[in-house]
């Protein structure tokens, strides 16, 4: 065919629309006279569109090469399918066209869009469909899709049991190539992208299925295709996510179409016959989605839709058979796979929505359930009455589940329900969770719950079988047993993690509310995973457990029930579950974090297993003690095996260790104790590896089971078994214990070591001292100690001698003496606190004489030990000094081999940088050393021994003259001996401090050593400062690693503070004229300077012991002088110098530990130093004290702690040096003003654990209140607290009765006072926070002003003569502006309350100022500031009642006329308050009139007995009196105006800034209450009102009246008051236009000529009120009842809403909204067109069921189980419409009258619409309905 005519040809195409293509092909055949074939060849031949132009992506066709595709296609097609190319001779242009056109079409489906694509492939497929030649397709475009499908999954091959092979398939054997480019025949040989090749597979066998019956020949072909395409999707579900949606969106719904038209297959492959069917590929499917399930959460949600297909494919009876040969046939049903259950369960409980949406749609598609009926059945009455002891919601939950069907509740619960009901049920409580309203699940889960159980099981716990239908009975079986608890378990799980913390609160108390004891077999049913997981998880929430934590009460009604259904769940269990499933619990707090309440249920739930594990059966959980303190019981625990013993323990010991984050000690001990009593339920103690036991014991603190420990007896008599029974009755646990540690000691001691090192020592250190712990709490006899004692001397004496220890390092048995005695120390410590509180009680009790045999119990113990250490320290010495040699020996020291672990260590503490024998030979020395000093200073206690201690103080000379001689260090391995030397010196100097004490100095200090002359100076002048040089040195040397010389600056800075400390202890003891010093002033002041120039580049651990020496440096210094005026070491520059460094020092430090920090304060702010002015002040600028103090107070804004302690040592100083405190006027200000919510809950737990913590808080400077400060020094109060106390100190110091006693403190005193007064008193009237008026309730403004009036009201001592004119017109203008302005400033009650009493105090301390201001006050009755002067009655009031007896009947006189007008106050509080003062004071003052004649009676007389008999009897009064008595005989303004008065709460419910509940504020209350109380009643009488007018009366009079009234108030001038301002619409003006005479020119001419104006204005309203009854009629028979609404923009929208649709009426709560401005604003006069009904709240249910017998339907706008959507909903024409409250919607007794719930359909994520919108919506669907 010619180029010419095929070129006019193509460009033809572009211009004929495809539509058009058919006819316009016939006229080019007929005109020309071309053969179709070469038509079609030609066109082929000559197909513009290339695949190489788009293979990239860079080409996108326009519109009009779309145009031109689909019209060469539709052309091609028409020739293919009219001109029979596809007849059986020659397929070849099929083939041609499908290589040549179809394939590069679809290689090009980027470039075009998806109509373009589907065009293409639906011309394709007409003409394959309609020439019937599907069959054809499978040699050449299936396996090229198959191929496809299989390249992207990484085949190469098609699989033996493939139908259609695609391995070989190849372009040149389908189709001529030979003059096709070879790059285009590679890219026609490329793969289709995955969504293509399965899109087009998808259309191929829903074709070949829709025509294999009309075409038998394609029926193989159908049949092998459906075959390779289950493979190839069996294949795509193990692979990626884009390879899953294929095979869901496109393969599985062909292919279960293709099985919905014939079930089942026999196709015939390789020789053999196979079967396949729909069931048995669901089998193989099945198979897929478990392996999905387990992978992850994309993966499970794929499988659940895969899931959706199966089960949305057909009925599931069609005689299944399997995917195997027809041999072998089997059945197969999902629905009777266990697994296919548990997985829909995980899939209804996970986080994402969707997964649980797929899972619920799984569960009704099994189940056959339709969610709600389409259509509305109209509602029966209720012909049962309801149990009137219900409540409201209880009562709606019913009639909700009978409408539901979800049984019937009013008879037998015996008959249950069905399964199907069941299923009903358990959905409508699943979908309540998930859609509907908070308060329909309040209302219906608690007793739909309840009716599932009941109806499922029967009170004896059997199983209540149906079976009906097979599915159905999932939710009681499958293993025939009660397993609808399986199920609840999804709800519960759910309710448990509700975003809403009331649904889940709602959940959590119906769950506690079965009786789980009751129902046995259903508490049994349930999985250990629901427990252990979804049930934890849900006592974890604090929303559970509000009250917990107050009052120092740690528990809730959650943890009290959680405990009583685990003891429920664990009774179920067998014996073996039963310990599992306590290790399993306990293991929870390794798992995941618990909050304070969360974690103290689980302790309960772990406590409450014990003891059903243990066999003690139903214990209450607060009566352990009854248990243990009872005879002797049976062995709890002989079925639990050692193993199960010790993994218990392993688990209770990581339980004790989790709650030390928790820092509250009473929350603690109740931890702890609950841990013991789990122990001491279900473990013996002697039937555990000791090891286990003894860290065990260590996990709990031994602050609890010391001897004055709250745990010592319950860990006693569990250690002992006082309860258990044993075998051997000689034997008990107690002994077999001890013995137990006896062995344990003998085989620890007798494991030899040859080498060891920092870590073997530190680990064999522990096991000690949790070894001593044990075994000294153990032991209450002296028989005990004889095994221990017999070990201790014989093993000492063979350790340590020369011939033995060499074959036997004594290491561990050095480590075990070092234990006990740190052991015996704290039992000495604890014996000493003992003994003093023991000796504190004045009665001998049970306790005391307990006490006191535990004090001497513990002497004799002491004494044992230490004449058996006496015995081996002479031993021992030796061995040390054989063992020290290599300290001081002068022989070099090889660099031997370090070990790996010092080389290859990363991090961790530093390690000796020794070879193996080196290191073990020098711990063994320091070692050695450290014990002797320890034994030393145990037996320096007793007088005996003095013998050995003159041994040990020698080796101790020798030792430290050998150590601080100078050494010379050449290698790295000699300086680490020397710095392990400086080790052992330190316990030397730490051993000599402790023999400095009282029973040891004198042999200390007769030693000729001590007083040996070194050039004629003491050895310890000239040792001191040899050490310091030689340490320093050897710092500075190099030879050290960095991390070695920070390990040897603390113990420099160790052995400098234990030197000062001997130093100190020398000095104070050294008398002048009778002993020389031991040392001189400079040589303290080089150490000091040393310390001082080392501060600021310190490590963290060495600020303690550099703080210690500083502090006893200074005290050193300033011993036996006033101060250190002149001192040139400690001048000003070297105090600025220290203090600087201190706070680089303090700051560089991460964290604010107690003692660091009381340290910081004791050492700098030293009471030697604080007595110097220059310290504070300069001519210039602060001194370094003033400086340091400011930067203290700054830093504690952010650390409590800080400023607690900071406060507790300046008041102390302030105290002692009183004229200081002019210079910290601005610092007091703040620590009064100070207020944190932060409490420090780890600063008692610091106390209590750390010993340094303890001993430096103690060394602050003494606090003035040591009762207020023990009280309130964990509280952020005591920052006020401790400056209260110290002006209280001051104000007693300044007034001093004796003169003969007063000094200059006396004045200094007084001083200070006065100035911090005037300070707080002009903050308190010019501060911008303090003199703020309009302030909120409990803001920080508020809190401000309290701490400011607390402080002045506690420094009212300190107002003189000099001052008090000053300080009271500050008063005053506080409660006033000033006395001439009488405007009022605006205090809350709790602060006024401190100005009353300031001024109270004020008046009685100067009399005079009564008359000169208080009376003109309240004589000026012209003043507006009615709250003024309200605090000024009680002012007056207080001080007549508190005056002496001299000056109180003049304060009667002056005040008590001024008073009494005020009884008759306007101002409602002023009276109240004045009624209840004069009362006071006329009963106080007044004594009763004797009863004689009234004529005898003056008139004053007869008319206050009048009155006071009034103000005692009248009932008013008499109830206001009785409200407040309380309070008025607690108040006593003196009382009130100290520290403990203002401190000390009198109402310990209120925590806010210590405040009381003042009188004006309980006067306020009690005047509210009234009010309301009148309020309610008048409201109730309005209701009742409403309600008698709801009624019905069924007389026609009564009808008629109505009806009458109605028009008359219709009638009424007022309706005529309407806005012109209104657009009518066209037919509204013609017919106002022919009605109104308004609108008539001859009226108007006709008006205009009458001359009398009463008919002029009769004939006006006549005209209008027609107009308005015009305007006002045709209103249709819709109710909108909106009484339920409250915000103001709502209800005024509803009403221009009404307005516009022509409602009926619109009813409210209050018609006089209308009046409101902002509803008029918005309404835009609507409510003078639309009739506005007033129906309140209460009388709602009366007007609704009014309504209902006047024929109206009620219905609710609402979402409800059983609502109907609004656009399925035909409306009655007679409505009445409720909306609900805009948050809660429509209250349930409401819901429970109403015809039907109506919900508008919601489509994105926010599940409400604003009332007013939603109001509008339903009345746009009510009237378009009413116009059709």
């Amino acid at each position: 065919m010619g180029s010419s005519v095929i070129t006019s040809l193509s460009l033809s195409f572009k211009q004929v629309p495809p539509a058009a293509i058919p006819a316009f092909l016939d006229c080019v055949l007929s005109s020309t006279g071309v053969s179709p074939s070469t038509l079609f060849e030609s066109l082929i031949e000559q197909f513009p569109f290339r695949l190489e132009d788009t293979v990239n992506g860079d080409k996108r066709f326009d519109s009009d090469d779309c145009n031109h595709i689909a019209s060469l296609v539709a052309g091609l097609c028409h020739l293919l399918k009219n001109f029979g190319f596809v007849a059986a001779d020659n397929h070849n242009a099929l083939q041609l066209f499908v290589w040549r056109v179809f394939i590069p079409l679809m290689k090009m489906v980027r470039a075009y869009d998806l109509d373009m694509l589907n065009k293409i492939v639906e011309s394709f497929f007409d003409v394959v469909i309609e020439t019937n030649v599907l069959d054809m397709l499978g040699v050449s475009l299936v396996p090229f899709l198959l191929r496809s499908v299989g390249f992207s999954m990484g085949m190469r091959q098609h699989e033996e049991s493939d139908f259609i092979k695609w391995g070989d398939l190849c372009l040149r054997d389908s189709l001529n190539t030979i003059d096709m480019d070879e790059n285009y025949i590679a890219q026609l040989s490329g793969s289709f992208p995955i969504p293509l090749s399965c899109h087009l597979l998808n259309l191929i066998l829903n074709a070949a299925f829709q025509s294999h019956q009309a075409a038998p020949k394609v029926e193989s072909f159908a049949a092998g295709m459906l075959w390779d395409l289950c493979n190839t999707t069996e294949r795509l579900l193990s692979q990626s996510v884009e390879h899953r949606s294929c095979a869901v969106s496109f393969l599985l719904p062909a292919i279960f179409k293709a099985f919905s038209s014939q079930s089942s297959l026999k196709i015939s492959h390789q020789g053999n016959l196979f079967i396949l069917s729909r069931n048995g590929f669901i089998k193989r499917i099945w198979e897929c989605c478990k392996k999905l399930f387990s992978v992850g959460s994309i993966e499970r949600r794929d499988a659940y839709s895969v899931l959706s297909l199966c089960l949305s494919s057909g009925s599931w009876t069609d005689g299944t058979e399997s995917f195997v040969s027809e041999k072998d046939a089997v059945q197969f049903d999902l629905r009777s796979e266990q697994e296919f259950w548990d997985e829909i369960k995980i899939g209804l409980v996970v986080d994402e929505s969707l997964v649980r949406k797929q899972s619920l749609h799984i569960l009704k598609s099994v189940l056959s359930i339709i969610e709600v009926s389409e259509t509305i059945s109209e509602k029966k009455p209720e012909g049962n009455s309801v149990n009137r002891s219900m409540t409201r919601k209880e009562t709606w939950a019913e009639k909700e589940a009978k409408s539901l069907g979800v049984g019937e509740l009013y008879g037998s619960v015996d008959s249950g329900l069905t399964s199907q009901q069941g299923w009903q049920a358990f959905l409508l409580l699943y979908e309540m969770l998930e859609e509907y309203g908070t308060h329909l699940v309040e209302a219906a889960w608690s007793n739909q719950i309840d009716l599932l159980i009941k109806s499922s099981l029967r009170y004896d716990g059997t199983l209540k079988s149906d079976c009906n239908n097979s599915h159905h009975g999932h939710m009681e079986t499958p293993d025939e047993e009660a397993k609808i608890f399986n199920w609840l378990e999804v709800l519960w799980n759910r309710g448990f993690r509700h975003d809403n913390p009331l649904v889940r609160c709602t959940v959590m108390e119906s769950f506690f509310g079965i009786e789980w004891r009751r129902y046995k077999t259903c508490t049994q049913s349930m999985s250990q995973t629901f427990v252990l997981g979804p049930f934890i998880e849900g006592l974890n929430d604090p929303t559970h457990h509000k009250d917990f934590g107050l009052k120092g009460i740690y528990t809730s009604r959650t943890i009290e029930g959680a405990a009583q259904y685990v003891s429920a769940y664990t009774s179920c269990l067998n014996p073996r579950n039963r310990v599992g499933f306590l290790i399993n619990l306990a293991s929870l707090a390794k798992k995941q974090s618990f909050c304070r309440a969360g974690f103290m249920a689980l302790v309960q739930c772990i406590v409450s297993t014990a003891y059903v594990v243990g066999g003690y059966g139903d214990k209450e959980m607060g009566h352990l003690e009854d248990k243990f303190s009872g005879t002797a019981q049976e062995s709890s625990c002989g079925h639990l095996s050692q193993d199960d013993m010790t993994h218990i323990l392993d688990v209770l010991k990581f339980v004790a260790e989790s709650s030390r984050q928790h820092f509250n000690h009473k929350y603690r001990i109740r931890v702890y104790q609950k841990v013991l009593e789990t122990a001491a339920s279900v473990v013996n103690p002697c039937n555990v590896p000791l090891g286990t036991l003894l860290q065990f014991v260590s996990a709990i603190p031994r602050e609890f089971t010391d001897h004055d420990g709250l745990l010592r007896k319950m860990m006693l008599e569990w250690l002992q078994g006082c309860n258990r029974k044993t075998s051997n009755s000689l034997c008990t646990d107690g002994t077999r214990l001890l013995a137990s540690l006896y062995e344990y000691l003998k085989g620890f001691t007798s494991d030899n070591v040859e080498s060891f090192d920092d870590e073997d020592l530190e680990a064999w250190d522990s096991q000690t001292k949790r070894w001593a712990r044990v075994f000294f709490l153990m032991i209450n006899k002296e028989e005990h100690l004889t095994d221990i004692i017999m070990f201790v001397q014989n093993n000492g004496l063979s350790f340590f001698q020369e011939k033995n220890h060499l074959k036997r390092a004594p290491a561990k048995f050095l480590i075990f003496i070092l234990s006990m005695l740190l052991e015996l120390q704290n039992m000495q410590d604890g014996i000493s606190e003992l003994s003093s509180s023991v000796k504190s009680k004045s009665g001998i009790g049970s306790d005391e004489q307990t006490g006191k045999q535990i004090v001497v119990d513990a002497s004799s113990i002491k004494k044992k030990f230490a004449v058996v250490l006496l015995s081996i320290l002479k031993e021992l010495i030796p061995f040390a000094d054989s063992s020290c040699s290599i300290f001081w020996s002068h022989t070099t020291v090889e660099n031997g081999a370090l070990p790996g672990s010092v080389i290859g260590k990363l991090g961790g503490p530093s390690q000796r940088r020794l070879s193996v024998p080196t290191t073990t030979a020098v711990l063994e020395a320091v070692l050695s050393v450290k014990t002797i000093g320890l034994i030393s200073s145990y037996c320096a206690q007793f007088t005996s021994g003095v013998g050995e201690l003159k041994l040990a103080l020698a080796f101790f000379w020798k030792f430290t003259q050998h150590t601080i001689s100078s050494q010379i260090c050449n290698s790295e391995a000699a300086a680490e001996i020397y710095l392990a030397a400086f080790e052992a010196l330190a316990s030397v100097l730490n051993a000599f401090v402790s023999l400095c004490s009282a029973g040891a100095f004198n042999l200390l200090e007769n030693d000729s050593t001590l007083l040996s002359m070194v050039d004629g100076e003491f050895w310890l002048q000239v040792s001191v400062p040899a050490f310091v040089r030689n340490i320093n040195h050897l710092l500075t040397a190099g030879v050290l690693v960095r991390s070695r010389r920070a390990v040897l600056l603390s113990w420099k800075w160790l052995c400098v503070e234990s030197l000062l400390s001997v130093m100190h202890i020398l000095d104070a003891r050294r008398i002048p004229e009778d002993r020389k010093s031991f040392f001189s002033d400079d040589t303290v002041k080089s150490i000091f300077q040393d310390i001082v120039e080392s501060l600021e580049n310190a490590g963290e651990g060495s600020a303690l012991p550099m703080l210690k020496s500083v502090r006893l440096a200074l005290g050193i210094l300033a011993s036996g002088k006033s101060s250190l005026d002149g001192f040139s070491g400690v001048d000003t520059q070297t105090m600025w110098q220290l203090v600087k460094s201190c706070w680089i020092l303090h700051i560089s430090c991460k964290k604010r530990r107690v003692a660091p920090i009381a340290a910081l304060l004791s050492s700098v702010l030293h009471s030697s130093l604080f007595s110097n002015k220059d310290m504070h002040i300069t001519e210039d600028e602060h001194g370094p004290l003033k400086w340091f103090v400011e930067k203290v107070l700054e830093e504690g804004q952010k650390s409590p702690r800080t400023i607690r302690l900071a406060a507790l040592h300046l008041s102390g100083l302030w105290l002692m040096y009183p004229r200081t405190i002019k210079y910290y006027i601005k610092e007091l200000r703040l620590l009064t003003l100070y207020g944190s919510v932060a409490f420090d809950e780890d600063f008692e737990a610091e106390l209590s654990d750390n010993n340094d913590a303890r001993t430096e808080v103690s060394l602050l400077a003494k606090s003035p209140d040591p009762e207020l400060t023990e009280l309130f020094i964990n509280t952020e109060l005591y920052a006020r607290v401790s400056v209260a106390g110290l002006f209280q100190k001051l104000a007693n110091l300044a007034y001093m009765v004796e003169p003969a006693s007063q000094n200059q403190d006396c004045q200094d005193a007084l001083v200070a006072g006065k100035l911090f007064l005037l300070e707080l008193l002009d903050a308190a009237v010019h501060d911008k926070d303090l003199a703020k008026e309009l302030y909120k309730k409990y803001s920080a403004i508020h809190r401000r002003k309290i701490r400011a009036w607390q402080m002045i009201c506690i420094m009212s001592r300190f107002v003189c003569n000099d001052i008090v004119g000053q300080v009271m017109d500050s008063v005053h203008i506080c409660l006033h502006v000033s006395l001439q302005e009488q405007t009022e400033r605006n205090n809350l009650p709790a602060v006024r309350q401190y100005l009353e009493t300031f001024a109270i105090n004020i008046y009685l301390k100067f009399p005079a100022l009564v008359k000169e201001q208080l009376v003109p006050i309240l004589k000026n009755y012209d003043s507006k500031a009615q709250q003024a002067l309200s605090s000024y009655v009680f002012v007056a009031a207080n001080v007549i009642l508190h005056a002496e007896k001299i000056a109180q009947q003049t304060h009667l006189r002056e005040l008590l006329p001024p008073i009494l007008p005020l009884l008759t106050s306007h101002h409602h509080s002023l009276r109240g308050f004045a009624q209840l003062l004069v009362h006071r004071v006329l009963f106080r003052l007044f004594p009763p009139v004797e009863s004689t004649s009234s004529h005898t009676i003056s008139l004053e007389k007869l008319s206050f007995e009048n009155l006071k008999s009034y103000l005692d009897k009248n009932p008013d009064c008499s109830r206001l009196r009785a409200s407040m008595e309380g309070f008025l005989d607690a108040y006593d303004p003196s009382t009130s105006a100290t520290p403990a008065g203002v401190f000390v709460n009198r109402v310990e419910e209120s925590e806010f800034e210590c405040v009381p509940t003042c009188l004006m504020d309980n006067v306020l209350s009690f005047l509210n209450d009234v009010r309301e109380d009148l309020r309610a009643s008048m409201a109730k009488d309005v209701v009742t009102i409403k309600n008698e007018g709801f009624k019905i009366d069924e007389e026609p009079k009564r009808r008629l009246i109505m009806s009458t009234t109605d028009e008359e108030r219709l009638s009424e001038p007022s309706s005529l008051d309407f806005q012109r301002k209104i657009t009518l619409s066209k037919h509204e003006k013609q017919d106002a236009s022919s009605t109104s005479v308004l609108r008539n020119g001859e009226t108007y001419k006709r008006l205009f000529e009458m001359e009398k104006e009463d008919e002029l204005v009769t004939q006006l309203l006549r005209s209008r009120s027609m107009e308005v009854e015009r305007l006002k009629s045709g209103r249709q028979s819709l109710i909108l009842v909106a009484s339920l609404v409250d915000r103001i923009p709502n209800l005024a929208g509803l009403a221009r809403t009404c307005e516009v649709f022509k409602a009926s009426s619109l009813a409210v709560a209050d018609a006089s909204i209308i009046h409101d401005k902002q509803f008029q604003l918005i309404s835009v006069t609507a409510e003078k067109w639309v009739p506005i009904m007033e129906v309140p709240v209460n009388s709602l249910k009366l007007f609704l069921e009014k309504k209902k017998r006047e024929g109206f339907s009620i219905l609710g706008l609402e979402q409800t189980a059983n609502s109907v959507s609004l656009d399925k909903y035909q409306f009655p024409k007679k409505t009445v419409l409720v909306l609900g409250r805009e948050k809660e919607g429509i209250p349930v007794d409401i819901i429970h009258i109403l015809d039907a719930c109506i919900e508008i359909p919601q489509l994105g994520v926010v599940r409400s619409l604003n009332v007013h919108v939603s109001g509008a919506i339903a009345l746009w669907e009510y009237t378009r309905q009413q116009r059709i």
